[in-house]
């Protein structure tokens, strides 16, 4: 075990910047007392109520309506009249087939329709502004206004979904959208000064003959959303964009940005929403959490809550999970997992986790909670929140110092960037109430963590660079060469292990590692499972407590190399005295290679 030098001990108090490093303790135990549930034993709960919408078995085609899959054809009446015939009919599948491209301006969705590209089908937006008019009710950047139509749009509309293989192409480069971004500025800054001087929103009026771009998908008061499967390329601004709705399915989407304020999934002031398995290669955040801007966001005063983000992949650009910086309504209970960070298409994350805001946002960021968030290069930064971000200016309107607090992290394990941790409080507002916990950070630039205006700080087992800062309390640490092994050998060829090697599991499913454990009293308990991958597929393993599977399938991804070492945790109850402990492989690749459990109770 390496142990911080006196002098990295005062970088990472942070004394001189207004940070306050304390000692360790569990990350169950960060926003309440010692020994107290753990946050993410609400998500059971949450994800029971997220139900995706089911359909009648009836199919409208587009091509019955009039269109053409040629690329040239106007195809706008026709999605228009399939959608309302399939509304009327008490609801079904607008169905896009897969012959070609089908070039339509705006499509308005309805109640209980499911809007379905085949593959080798594309939906194909028009490059002329005319087309997404007349102006609708929307969010702009967090204020309500009128503006443009999103390409796909839908308000107060119940049980929609937009599905299939195929692929929505915003086509957003061939139209004037991007030569907005350097027009707007009077508009923006009218519609701010509109929302501080309490201007009602039907006389915002905007769109033609002004510069605010419209975003690519837009569901706004809605309920029982399903988004699943598709390819969407190509936005003029945020891709997918649910506002003030719930119920909210995202799932094995792949999304594709260049530009400006191009965004991955934004849930804005919304409930009950999951986000996983999908694919950001975006010019912009990737999953970012969001809750209205400055006044008009505490006027309307809703916070996004109860949302889980699990099994993504980040290929840049900006911050990979995020909240902010439109935060004003409020943000809780937010929770990602098992989340991966590759370097992209030219591009590559900024941030792994960022959380962004100012003086003028108010709002209170309340639970965010990760685990498992692997990967990098990130070119900025690991962990960074931001409470003085974007003040360029005077800005607009009255300082509201917003609040930041009860953060747990554990397992952010991150290769290659500036920083590892930066906490950048506001002197008027501190950060509070943030945990850290069995993280690894390698080759990173500036090693120390840097904390200002930040109170009760915990760091627990996180190592940067090989330096430990927080040490694990009353852990015990059991070598996996020392376990018992079934079709696996322990090796050594690896630079970076613990004891005297490490067990490279066999290829094949059931193989497994079984460790014998001892509990000093009958109780909760946090496994640490230190482990390296050095392919990009993730190598699951069942994590069993004296044959009882307390964890399935548990996500061991890729670490970059067999050289970098990362660590995962399960909570399990531990019986008074001996216990087993069985990490088994569910796939064919087998498990990683495992240095070491580390028991804590």
């Amino acid at each position: 075990m390496t142990t911080p030098s006196r002098r990295d001990l005062f970088k990472v108090a942070g004394l001189a910047g207004g940070g306050a490093l304390l000692p360790s303790r569990t990350a169950s135990a960060a926003s309440g007392t010692a020994g107290a549930a753990s946050p993410w034993d609400q998500v059971p709960a949450i994800l029971a109520r997220i139900v995706p919408p089911t359909f009648p078995d009836r199919t409208f085609d587009i091509t019955d309506h009039g269109a053409k899959p040629d690329n040239t054809t106007d195809c706008t009446p026709a999605f228009r009249n399939a959608i309302a015939a399939c509304n009327a009919a008490g609801g079904g599948t607008v169905l896009v087939p897969g012959t070609g491209r089908f070039r339509t301006g705006k499509i308005h969705l309805l109640s209980n329709v499911r809007l379905h590209i085949e593959a080798g089908g594309t939906i194909r937006f028009r490059s002329d502004a005319g087309s997404y008019l007349p102006n609708v009710f929307t969010r702009w950047q967090g204020i309500e206004c009128h503006n443009y139509s999103p390409f796909i749009y839908a308000r107060g509309q119940t049980n929609i979904a937009l599905t299939g293989p195929g692929t929505i192409d915003g086509n957003a480069a061939a139209g004037p959208w991007f030569g907005f971004d350097s027009q707007r500025g009077p508009d923006w800054e009218r519609l701010q000064q509109m929302a501080v001087d309490g201007v009602p929103v039907d006389q915002r009026q905007f769109g033609d003959g002004h510069y605010l771009k419209p975003n690519m998908i837009q569901l706004y008061n809605c309920a029982n959303i399903l988004i699943e499967d598709l390819d969407i390329r190509n936005p003029a601004m945020w891709t997918v964009h649910p506002v003030l709705s719930r119920n909210i399915t995202v799932r094995r989407i792949k999304i594709y940005s260049r530009g400006a304020m191009v965004d991955g999934v934004d849930p804005e002031c919304c409930s009950d929403v999951l986000i996983e398995n999908c694919s950001f290669d975006t010019g912009d955040d990737g999953t970012v959490i969001k809750s209205g801007r400055d006044s008009d966001g505490r006027r309307v005063g809703v916070p996004s809550e109860n949302i889980v983000i699990r099994g993504n992949k980040y290929y840049g650009r900006w911050g990979a999970v995020t909240v902010g910086s439109e935060m004003s309504g409020g943000v809780r209970n937010v929770f990602a997992e098992n989340n991966q960070i590759f370097p992209g298409s030219g591009y590559r994350s900024f941030y792994a986790l960022y959380l962004k805001t100012n003086n003028r946002r108010g709002g209170v960021v309340d639970g965010v909670h990760v685990r498992g968030l692997t990967g990098g290069p990130c070119d900025r930064g690991g962990f960074y929140i931001d409470m003085n971000y974007s003040l360029t200016g005077p800005g607009y309107g009255p300082i509201v110092n917003p609040v930041i607090r009860n953060l747990t992290v554990e397992g952010l394990n991150i290769d290659d960037a500036p920083f590892a941790i930066k906490l950048s409080g506001s002197s008027a507002s501190h950060i509070t109430n943030v945990t850290i916990a069995d993280s690894t950070f390698t080759a990173i630039d500036t090693p120390a963590p840097q904390i200002s205006n930040a109170d009760n700080v915990r760091l627990q087992n996180v190592r940067i660079n090989g330096v430990l800062y927080g040490a694990p309390p009353n852990a015990t640490r059991y070598e996996a060469e020392n376990a018992t092994i079934s079709q696996g050998a322990v090796e050594s060829n690896h630079a970076g292990f613990s004891g005297t090697g490490f067990v490279n599991y066999a290829n094949l499913a059931g193989s497994f590692v079984e460790f014998t454990v001892t509990a000093a009293a009958a109780g909760n308990a946090t496994l640490a499972f230190r482990f390296a991958n050095g392919t990009t597929a993730n190598r699951p393993m069942d994590i069993a407590v004296n044959g009882a599977v307390v964890a399935a399938s548990k996500a061991f991804n890729g670490t970059g190399a067999w050289t970098t070492w990362q660590t995962t945790t399960v909570s399990a109850q531990l019986t008074g005295g001996t216990n087993t402990v069985k990490a088994t492989a569910t796939t064919a690749n087998g498990g990683p290679n495992l240095d070491y459990l580390e028991v804590t109770q």
